[in-house]
């Protein structure tokens, strides 16, 4: 049975695409720009978007497995198209802050907002719950290149970053494997590490020195809010203050579904050394 992977042409879902076509399932990719996605061979492309809700019908026609992208903004769209269209099973690319976010305002539901629609509507369901992703530090290459200097709050969060194909891989085996459904799937990378400590190995990979300077929460809300508004930069502060109240622990789940271990951080910045350069 065709699998739909929505937001085809983003981080995850692309590699979810290659993920699942090593493994010889059918995929049909959900994407505005297939052209840009650059899909492998024999991947059935359907023209739209989660955002474009009337693109739903023809791209869930004949689906009876959804990977779900997370647009909580849609999600009503997205659960109301696929009930027309018969489909049976949803896996989420969730967040592991869903729990927490249960237990506050619904306006500040993010995770959650789709995870509650996807179990409320009667999809046999798997939610996966990655931490924080390695691919965010990135927005680190401007300054490291600029000063070769990071500057972030809170240094001593203890955070454990997941890759972004280890992400991909357990979406794979959630996919293909019913014995997930009706799990929420945590997972990370399989270290605990701060942020000086990402920079660390940023600078052995680069071979020169990069240093890490400490932002009061404050002055990082002075930087932030101007550019993604103050909302969004307040729920990243209060995560890395949540990581420095309560350390993080590594999860198990990629090694134990995939069988091999997750990427560490430093293999992820030696492979991503170019960006920093």
């Amino acid at each position: 049975m065709t699998i739909l992977v929505t937001g085809a042409t983003a981080s995850v879902g692309r590699l979810l695409v290659d993920e699942l076509v090593a493994a010889g399932a059918p995929v049909r990719a959900l994407t505005n720009k297939p052209a840009r996605a650059a899909l492998p061979a024999g991947v059935e492309v359907a023209v739209g978007y989660l955002g474009r809700p009337e693109s739903l019908p023809a791209a869930l026609t004949g689906i009876d497995t959804v990977y779900l992208a997370p647009l909580p903004a849609y999600v009503d769209d997205f659960v109301r198209s696929a009930l027309e269209a018969g489909v049976r099973r949803v896996v989420v690319l969730s967040g592991e802050p869903a729990d927490y976010e249960a237990q506050g305002d619904p306006a500040g539901w993010h995770y959650y907002r789709v995870e509650r629609a996807i179990e409320e509507a009667g999809f046999e369901w798997t939610f996966l719950r990655p931490g924080q992703f390695m691919n965010n530090t990135l927005d680190w290459a401007p300054s490291i290149k600029a000063e070769g200097v990071v500057r972030a709050p809170y240094g001593a969060a203890v955070q454990t970053p997941i890759d972004l194909v280890d992400i991909a891989a357990v979406a794979r085996v959630a996919l293909l494997d019913e014995a997930f459904t009706g799990q929420k799937l945590v997972m990370s990378g399989p270290e605990a590490i701060t942020q000086p400590e990402e920079v660390e190995q940023i600078s052995a990979a680069l071979g020169r020195d990069i240093k890490f300077e400490e932002l009061a929460p404050q002055q990082y809300l002075d930087q932030l809010a101007p550019v993604i508004g103050l909302e969004t930069a307040q729920w990243l502060l209060d995560g890395f203050r949540m990581m420095a109240e309560h350390p993080m622990a590594p999860e198990s789940t990629v090694a134990d579904l995939t069988g091999r271990p997750a990427v560490t951080y430093r293999e992820w910045a030696v492979r991503n050394v170019d960006a920093f350069r």
